[in-house]
């Protein structure tokens, strides 16, 4: 599933194409992703100019003037630029077309993704409304995340992957940060100390922008708008590695589920 870091790559890879550029058309092949897509959007959009792409946790936003397109890319999504005549595919479900016959396609085999209208400021939908803080930002801080932990007996893997706390950190760089701060998945959230916090605030925001610079991770079918894979996971250090010895001490590295999610660590080096 793509995680912050396959989203920020997909907005960068797109972002040079669509800026500046004018919606000339909208074509709608399948109207129930994970939502429904809005039966106006194509009236919403003819003639708008994309001023700005940017992200939001795992959303990826095309800002016009009037408001913005809302995309999600689900389990399995992908956002292509296309020569606007490219005969579309079994799973190219939503094309949007611009003035320089340049094309964004939309590809999703599972059709868990999403494609939104938002009227006016996009961060006041209610799906973005209420997320937790970005933690490349400089507001994501040891202190932020020391006071949102105090009270929390949920194991700290559960609490970071929790978007109404820090958007963006997914099950594999919730593992490997915690395995950087050398703090064990299942310790409860309340437990971190002032320190903790700040070894694991650095581990998040080190492993989020490695993970950028090598274009996200592959485990499936991650791929860039150039059809790139990511690299990330040629460096994983614990995720998916049950069994293997641990880069730093050898000891066997340890798989648990913690909220039914897969979690990995080494029980010597985190604590």
């Amino acid at each position: 599933m793509p995680e912050l870091p396959e989203v920020e790559t997909t907005c960068a890879g797109i972002r040079p194409h669509l800026v500046g550029n004018v919606f000339s058309d909208v074509q709608v092949r399948q109207t129930q992703l994970r939502w429904a897509v809005d039966a106006q959007l194509k009236q919403h959009l003819m003639g708008l100019k994309v001023v700005s792409v940017t992200r939001r946790a795992k959303y990826c936003l095309l800002n016009t003037a009037q408001g913005s397109v809302i995309l999600h890319l689900g389990m399995s999504g992908h956002l292509k630029i296309l020569p606007a005549n490219t005969v579309a595919g079994k799973h190219d479900h939503v094309d949007f077309v611009f003035a320089d016959q340049k094309m964004l396609r939309f590809n999703d085999q599972r059709k868990f993704g999403a494609v939104l209208w938002a009227e006016g400021n996009p961060l006041s939908h209610s799906l973005l409304k209420d997320l937790g803080v970005e933690p490349l930002t400089d507001d994501f801080t040891p202190h932020h995340l020391y006071q949102l932990a105090q009270n929390r007996t949920i194991p700290i893997k559960t609490f970071i992957m929790d978007g109404h706390n820090v958007v963006g950190v997914g099950n594999i760089y919730a593992s490997e940060s915690l395995f950087m701060a050398n703090i064990l998945p299942t310790r409860k959230a309340a437990s971190l100390n002032p320190h903790d916090c700040e070894r694991l605030v650095a581990a998040i925001k080190h492993v989020l922008q490695q993970a950028i610079k090598q274009g996200g991770t592959t485990l499936k079918d991650f791929l860039s708008p150039a059809g790139n894979p990511g690299y990330f996971s040629q460096s994983l250090q614990v995720y998916g590695r049950a069994g293997q010895g641990c880069y730093r001490c050898q000891t066997p590295i340890q798989q648990l589920k913690i909220g039914q999610r897969a979690s990995y660590f080494c029980p010597v080096c985190q604590q």
